[in-house]
């Protein structure tokens, strides 16, 4: 028996290097009819021409270690979550035929498996079990593989694999895609040998594809849960019960997300029949798609019988039955309509990092939801933007708010140090350690936050060892042969795009994927749109914390302007800086553009030096420095009183901007009689 087998794969390994050696004429020529799938044998080129695999060189199943697969378990924990029922309801159906059900990533690791464990070492020689990697460029033409690369459910029976170690296996795959068309998971059932034919399997390709559709569509559901959900179907006693194409909506009507029913009937008609790439509908108004306007959507809502909810195709080929559930903000109204309730008051550490920008607002309103999750958070932004501020809101407005939140600047701590500073050390563990234990401040945020400033500035060796504190929620201090648990939630933040450092081999892409649970990234000063709300806030947080505050500061028109045309590159921390400074250098509660700092007044000055400066002032001279400062003062004061004090209209006649007369007057010592009830400020 086993030299039959011997022969068997000298035999295909033949077959599969005679087909990897067709030229691309062969390649698109009839095959004969007990040739393989047209499928099989393009995966069969592409092993060979594209993965370089060596179809002579049989290689054992690739498992990983536990610590591996547990990071491309921890990537994927909602789908896991949600699809584990799936997964169950499945190997119910197939267990007594010898199957085991997978399911994998999208780069083909198993990442949950059911299987019976009597025969667990089998399954695992074979490459049936968790951390199994089916990708197609390791294992060769395979069920998971080849159906990550086509994207299409299929079955690779047998002598279809690519590797004769695989020869013995029959394996059926599904993809499951995400609400906005990327590849999440491919679902898998596979069995040790099959004495039938290939297409004995077909109840099981069925099987698979009901499946996959069936977490897919939960996907879909629990990711837009809080937004307009539209569920269709070709016929009415089926609307309810198991609808085809389901579609997520925003507040503005235009397609947010899809299932792969919907993306292919809306998206791709007529680009399938042309053999096109597929088109997204993501961004697609919703009256593109259906005879349908987003306020009509509630005559479509629960409570009318399914066969009165018939909507036609904007192609007006199709006619399908809609039922649709608005988000929890929105209820029915009484007159069909759909009216908006009040929306749940964002906790107020949260709601304080906004002052009306909606942008912002949405992702505050994401945070409020992850507040209490275990998941690490990504932050990012440039400098300023307030991602500390960020962390520390969405601790405070987490059930955590009650234990510590420790900051940590990666790029602060010195190099020699940082390791003792986040793990902790044992007495004398190294040179210039103390006598005593120090406890390291990961310890120190046990059962709060610990927020990670600079992440892209750890050093590669730190990053691991963070990692493991990450995976194993365990911290061991410098000279300690035990690990201590902690419970901890990690948020991190960086102003770099991490992405690139991972690529260029400065930041380890584990960790990167360990952290970016969520991600949030935060708006520059300049692009929101509650800058002027901002403004007046820091302001009143400025006067708050001044020990004596006369009366309350104003800004003036022309100095609001200037704070409202800056680009702001330092953003909240420059503005914060700003109005401290304008603060305690303006008269008489009125802050004047003079009263705002250098670079703040630089950024909106003209390159060009103006003629009438050079001309009347001598940029040397000032308030009682000699003559000609005397003469330059009382000049331009004679051309402000002519001008009736109007700033604007001198600036214009003499050439220059406003806020070089208003800097040029400072200078001089002269203040508007409107700033302080007709005094001037002149010695």
């Amino acid at each position: 028996m086993p030299v039959l087998a011997h022969e068997h794969q000298r035999q295909h390994i033949a077959t599969v290097m005679q087909v990897a050696a067709d030229s691309a004429a062969a390649a698109q020529a009839e095959p004969p009819a007990h040739a393989h799938d047209p499928v099989i044998r393009a995966s069969w080129r592409r092993c060979v021409h594209q993965h370089r695999l060596d179809p002579t060189r049989m290689q054992p199943a690739v498992i990983l270690p536990q610590a591996r697969l547990r990071e491309h378990q921890d990537q994927m924990e909602a789908l896991l979550q949600i699809a584990r029922h799936g997964l169950e309801s499945l190997y119910n159906q197939v267990a007594g035929l010898g199957y085991v059900v997978l399911l994998t990533d999208a780069r083909g690791v198993t990442v949950d498996f059911i299987g019976d464990l009597l025969i667990e070492p089998s399954l695992r020689r074979a490459g049936l079990y968790l951390g199994a990697d089916w990708s197609e460029h390791h294992a060769g033409t395979c069920g998971v593989g080849t159906c990550i690369s086509t994207g299409e459910a299929l079955t690779v029976h047998l002598d279809d694999h690519f590797d004769a170690t695989h020869i013995p296996l029959t394996c059926t795959s599904a993809p499951v895609f995400s609400p906005t068309g990327e590849l999440s998971a491919v679902l898998d059932i596979s069995a040790l040998s099959s004495p039938q034919p290939k297409a004995s399997q077909h109840l099981a390709l069925q099987l698979v594809k009901a499946c996959a559709q069936q977490v897919e569509n939960a996907q879909f559901l629990h990711r837009f849960r809080h937004d307009w959900v539209l569920r269709l179907a070709a016929a009415p006693q089926f609307l309810d019960v198991d609808p085809d194409y389901l579609l997520a909506l925003d507040a503005a009507g235009r397609v947010i997300g899809h299932n792969r029913r919907a993306h292919r009937l809306f998206a791709g008609a007529g680009a399938a029949q042309q053999g096109l790439a597929v088109p997204s509908a993501i961004g697609q108004p919703l009256a593109s798609l259906l005879a349908l306007q987003p306020s009509e959507l509630g005559r479509f809502m629960a409570g009318r019988r399914a066969d009165q909810c018939a909507v036609q195709c904007q192609d007006r080929q199709r006619l399908l039955f809609l039922r649709a559930t608005p988000p929890p903000a929105l209820a029915p109204a009484a007159n069909g309509r759909v009216a908006p309730r009040q929306p749940a008051a964002l906790p107020a550490a949260l709601s304080a990092l906004s002052a009306g920008d909606a942008a912002l607002e949405r992702q505050l309103e994401r945070a409020a939801r992850l507040a209490n999750s275990p998941i690490s958070l990504l932050v990012t932004g440039e400098t300023g933007s307030g991602k500390e501020y960020f962390a520390k809101a969405v601790h405070a407005a987490s059930e955590r708010r009650q234990q510590p939140f420790v900051a940590v600047n990666c790029a602060a701590i010195p190099e020699g140090l940082i390791e003792s500073e986040l793990f902790g050390h044992l007495p004398g563990s190294f040179t210039g350690a103390g006598p005593r234990t120090k406890r390291g401040l990961i310890q120190e945020a046990d059962g709060g936050t610990l927020f990670l400033d600079e992440i892209g500035d750890m050093a590669l060796d730190l990053q691991a060892r963070l990692l493991r504190v990450l995976a194993e929620r365990e911290v061991l201090p410098v000279g300690a042969s035990r690990p201590q648990p902690v419970n901890i939630r990690v948020i991190a933040a960086t102003h770099c795009p991490l992405e690139a450092l991972v690529r260029a081999g400065r930041f380890r892409d584990d960790l990167y994927y360990r952290l970016n649970g969520a991600h949030f990234q935060l708006p520059p000063l300049r692009q929101r749109e509650d800058l002027g709300a901002m403004i007046d806030r820091l302001l009143t947080l400025v006067q708050q914390g001044t020990a004596a505050t006369v009366s309350k500061t104003m800004l003036s028109a022309d100095a609001r302007a200037l704070l409202l045309a800056h680009r702001w590159p330092g953003n909240l921390r420059e503005l914060r800086n700003a109005m401290d400074y304008a603060h305690s250098v303006c008269h008489h509660g009125l802050i004047l553009p003079a009263d705002l700092p250098d670079a703040v007044l630089a950024a909106t000055q003209p390159p060009a030096a103006q003629p009438w400066a050079a001309a009347t002032v001598r940029d040397s001279a000032g308030p009682g420095q000699g003559s000609h400062g005397v003469d330059a003062a009382a000049e331009l004061l004679a051309k402000l009183r002519q001008a009736h004090w109007n700033v604007s209209a001198l600036a214009r006649a003499l050439g220059c901007s406003r806020m070089t007369l208003y800097r040029r007057m400072a200078r001089l010592g002269i203040r508007s009689p409107n700033a302080q009830d007709g005094a001037l400020a002149t010695d």
